[in-house]
């Protein structure tokens, strides 16, 4: 995805970014099977050893929204681990199959050995990262979870399913956790997304014989009406032109229109003293009277309505704000820590 070399089969692919203004890890490994993109900011890079004493007490760790793609993040890691005093590190983790392995590196492991079960879909998204959790992070390490539209959905099941996670906040950004397919672009994007989905794949496999220059030209111009706009977006964005990670993108949001319907309020309630909620006042995908209605039914949760005119993909165009943000919100857990 972002020019790294050629990793051995089953490896993590590790590259130092040291033009970054902080320190910066980016891996592609196997995860349940899948071709997975992990960057990390901060100095740890195994945080599975327990034998080490320089283990951090303290994990933040982004589920993303879809597309899933850990680039999105970059800046938005950088900036928080900044904000964090480069204290605690800060990982992102893309969906499966969401990412373009680099070269030599297959989408699906070539493995006689099935990991799970429809790994692409939003019930194995969830196991994906729970298993990622098990197998790179140590069960003493407390974890803040923070996560970005249907990563909120991905957060509670992960709480829900593994209670012994020692989770000391979830911050759920412009949460898609109810009602997707009701909601105004849900509406307008179900049937694309269910039935309609196929015919985009031709055009997508033509696009992607396009020179990498031209692909980034074709992201600038759809972006053409935003005021600024991260570089690492325009970059990532290139990657939506391969068939593969459009086929998983277009595929769990297809998922999401059918199984995210109800609120799960019975998770809310057990968790509610660990999650932020975050809405939007202008978002299609959450509105405002979801805002209205979490809000009424749990008066004592940490529900927050945006007063910045946020949109819901913040990645484009607000990662440092955010990033701020959250680290005020923060301030109180991590001094008693």
């Amino acid at each position: 995805m972002l020019g790294v070399g050629e990793p051995a089969k089953g490896e993590a692919n590790v590259r130092s970014v040291s033009e970054e203004p902080v320190p910066l890890h980016e891996e592609f490994i196997y995860c349940c099977g899948a071709a997975t993109h992990v960057l990390k900011c901060g100095p740890w890079k195994d945080l599975s050893k327990d034998e080490s004493k320089n283990l951090p007490r303290l994990l933040f760790m982004i589920i993303p929204g879809n597309p899933g793609l850990a680039g999105y993040y970059r800046t938005f890691i950088q900036a928080l681990y900044c904000g964090l005093n480069q204290q605690y590190p800060v990982w992102v983790v893309s969906h499966a199959g969401h990412c373009k392995p680099p070269s030599g590196m297959e989408m699906i492991e070539d493995t006689d050995i099935k990991e799970l079960e429809d790994v692409f879909g939003l019930n194995g998204q969830v196991e994906h990262k729970l298993n990622f959790l098990k197998k790179n992070v140590s069960k003493d390490i407390k974890l803040v979870l923070i996560a970005h539209s249907i990563g909120c959905y991905i957060t509670l099941e992960m709480m829900k399913r593994a209670s012994e996670l020692q989770v000391l906040r979830s911050v759920l950004l412009f949460p898609t956790i109810e009602r997707m397919a009701q909601s105004p672009q849900g509406k307008l994007m179900t049937p694309l997304l269910c039935k309609l989905r196929y015919i985009l794949y031709m055009p997508v496999y033509l696009l992607s014989f396009l020179p990498e220059g031209v692909k980034a030209s074709l992201v600038r111009f759809a972006l053409r009406g935003m005021k600024t706009c991260d570089e690492s977006s325009i970059t990532t964005s290139v990657n939506l032109f391969s068939v593969d990670c459009i086929a998983n993108i277009l595929y769990m949001a297809s998922q999401e229109m059918m199984k995210v319907v109800e609120r799960d309020s019975t998770t809310i309630k057990q968790n509610l003293k660990k999650l932020i909620f975050y809405y939007g006042t202008g978002d299609s995908w959450c509105p405002q009277h979801y805002y209205d209605e979490i809000k009424m039914d749990f008066p004592d949760g940490d529900i927050r309505l945006c007063e910045k005119g946020l949109r819901h993909a913040f990645v484009l165009d607000a990662s440092k704000e955010m990033a701020a943000m959250i680290t005020d919100w923060l301030q109180d857990d991590l001094t008693k820590l």
